[in-house]
């Protein structure tokens, strides 16, 4: 029992005192102290230093962060109090990095994902732009019913990496940034609705802006970094964004790319580049962006990429390499495998046959017809749908047994529909083989999920059902539309639908209202929600398959809840993926709205897709890319069809 203790008074026991008795004596307490520290080794002594260090410089780092975050709450009480209607604040938009030689968001280890078959490279080497290439803060774009207005703010990183920013509110966000459910907000007015096409040019500006100022000439933006990313040293992104500045309109920047094209573009270079991006890139760009203008600059470069791309069908079997060396005029497989991807050597052809048409010389055209032809013979597949490679070597299908609409394959079934478009309706193979693998969709892959139902596109591996789904198959609800309505069976109609919607709630269900890479559908009964998403799945690169689709649906029903899902997409694109000083960035996690975790880049296709199938979606104009007259690549460059008197070159 220790003595009851006395008002004023403590009570200290110190091991190794003789008499065990009590010394209130601060000499001696100092001493004592002080001859324990002794005792301690350096390693000790140290390692405790260390922690009261860093203790110390957490509590520096956070206490801005915290009375700021008391502030807003603060801020945000009394402006609900004083206010009966809410009023817009600002969304989460990424703020300019601090000038230090590192990103002001670390990018977290990445991590090891299965190779999708198109949509960017693998590794980009960094590069920072050169002196000079730099902009002050970027003014935060604003807009209001009455105008729009630009002012520059400074955002605030929190330790998680949420962002703060002070900048006056952007159009639709409310209730603390958080934009309500559809369900929930008010009916745009004509007059927003009008500006929602104006929404998509500010975004490509503040897009464009960045890329100007950070990564000029060169493939890809790092937008949080302020630095490039180079793939092919091709300009990709500039090529990829021709057609889309074309088509909104936007002459000045156009002009200036031109004049980078004219000026520096060149193929002349001892680089190898991937056969499947560099086409539906590079010369589906170019040629769209010739048609577009008239302009034969865009002709003759896409002439020189064409020519020097053919090396790679200079195979045992014809069917092409994966890598070509513009400059040797050599080809070559990946170090790895002797294999292609399927999607890859079949989604080619409607840019190489265009260049055949309009050079009148056959051989591109040949080319790409031998392969389609080859396919078409092949054993391996279930029901018309097919495996991911194909051996360059033997012709033959490998790793036979998995069958997916996700990467390595996806695009194989849109090219021979869109062929069978652009041909004028001619070929009849292609639409047998498409109609077959539709039907080997619904027969093999076609589930429901639980508790909601919602219809999705799973994977068959060696007889297995998986119900895992790529956001690249959210492609498939705008082709099965685009073939009802040049005369297909009524159903794919039907199944569009459906698939819109599951695609759609792809982005609702999740905390920022964007979609991860990767779903995997619930069927158990009693299941709480329909769609779960892994840890290494939760990444949006800014994909365009989702408002493509939306694209369509909406050109061929003119349901204006399409035009609304596209909307809701946008704005949460704004939210969560601009970054101030210019760009947009792919974000790791997309259930987190406070920590996304920004990739710093972004992808080609984001001008080169995304924000033209946004514009267009918007436009609500049916002869802008008239879609009885244009055909979409797979990378969103609009080529004619073919007029009925057009024959084949070979």
């Amino acid at each position: 029992m220790h003595p009851p203790s006395r008002q004023g008074y403590v009570s200290l026991s110190l091991a190794g005192q003789g008499s065990g008795g009590y010394n209130n004596s601060k000499q001696w307490r100092r001493q004592s102290c002080w001859r324990k520290w002794k005792q301690l080794s350096r390693l000790q002594r140290s390692l405790i230093f260390s922690i009261l260090v860093l203790l110390f410089i957490c509590g520096l780092a956070t206490y801005p962060i915290v009375t700021e975050h008391l502030r807003g709450l603060s801020d945000e009480e009394q402006e609900t109090e004083s206010n009966s209607v809410l009023r817009p604040v600002v969304p989460h938009v990424l703020p300019e990095p601090v000038r230090l030689g590192h990103p002001a968001l670390p990018e977290p280890p990445s991590q090891q994902r299965k190779l999708s078959n198109k949509r960017g490279p693998p590794v980009l080497q960094n590069r920072f732009p050169r002196k000079g290439n730099t902009s002050e803060n970027t003014a935060v774009e604003d807009k209001t019913a009455g105008g729009k207005k630009e002012r520059e703010e400074e955002g605030v990183i929190s330790w998680r990496g949420a962002v703060i920013d002070t900048a006056p509110a952007t159009e639709g966000t409310k209730d603390g940034g958080k934009v309500l459910p559809a369900n929930q907000e008010a009916k745009s007015s004509n007059e927003s609705d009008s500006d929602r096409p104006e929404a998509v040019r500010e975004a490509f500006r503040h897009a464009w802006k960045g890329y100007k100022d950070f990564a000029w000439g060169h493939d890809e933006l790092r937008p949080i970094s302020r630095s490039y990313g180079e793939w092919f040293g091709l300009g990709l992104t500039l090529i990829d964004a021709l057609d889309t500045m074309w088509i909104l309109g936007l002459k000045e920047e156009f002009e200036e790319a031109k004049a980078w094209v004219a000026a520096e573009l060149t193929f002349n270079k001892n680089v190898d580049v991937n056969l499947f991006e560099s086409t539906i890139r590079i010369l589906g760009g170019l040629l769209s962006t010739y048609h577009l203008t008239g302009d034969a600059l865009f002709l003759d470069k896409a002439k020189d990429i064409g020519s020097r791309l053919m090396p790679a069908f200079n195979t045992p079997s014809k069917i092409p390499y994966s890598d070509v060396n513009i400059g040797k005029g050599t080809a070559h497989p990946p170090r790895w495998t002797s294999d292609s991807t399927v999607a890859e050597v079949t989604s080619i052809q409607l840019e190489f046959r265009e260049l055949s048409r309009l050079t009148q010389e056959p051989q591109y055209e040949d080319a790409v017809a031998e392969v389609m032809n080859q396919v078409h013979k092949l054993d391996g597949k279930l029901d018309g749908l097919v495996p991911m490679f194909i051996n360059t070597n033997s012709g033959q299908f490998t790793h036979q047994g998995i069958y997916t609409l996700g990467a390595r394959a996806d695009s194989y079934y849109e090219y021979l529909l869109k062929q069978w478009i652009q041909g004028g309706k001619r070929e009849s193979q292609l639409l047998d083989d498409y109609l077959q693998a539709i039907e080997g969709v619904k027969k093999n892959l076609l589930q429901k999920s639980s508790p909601n139902g919602l219809t999705f596109v799973g994977e068959v591996s060696h007889g297995q059902f998986s119900p895992k789904m790529d956001h690249l198959v959210c492609f498939l609800p705008g082709t099965l539309a685009l073939g009802a309505h040049n005369g297909l069976p009524a159903d794919h109609m039907d199944l569009a639908t459906q698939l819109m919607e599951t695609c759609y709630q792809m982005y609702v269900q999740m905390e920022t209202g964007l979609s991860p890479e990767i779903v995997h559908f619930n069927m158990h009964e009693g299941s709480i929600r329909d769609i779960e998403v892994k840890l290494a799945d939760r990444h949006n690169l800014l994909r365009p398959e989702t408002v493509e689709s939306l694209f369509y649906l909406y050109r061929f029903t003119k349901d204006h809840k399409y035009q609304e899902w596209g909307w809701e997409i946008l704005k949460n694109f704004n939210k969560y993926t601009k970054v101030s000083s210019g760009g947009y960035t792919s974000i790791n996690n997309v259930r987190d709205p406070d920590y996304t975790s920004p990739q710093d880049k972004m992808e080609s296709f984001f001008l080169g897709e995304t924000l033209k199938y946004l514009y267009l979606l918007f436009a609500d104009d049916p002869d802008l890319i008239s879609l009885d007259r244009f055909v979409f690549n797979t990378e969103a460059h609009p080529l004619p069809i073919w007029p009925s008197t057009d024959t084949h070159t070979n």
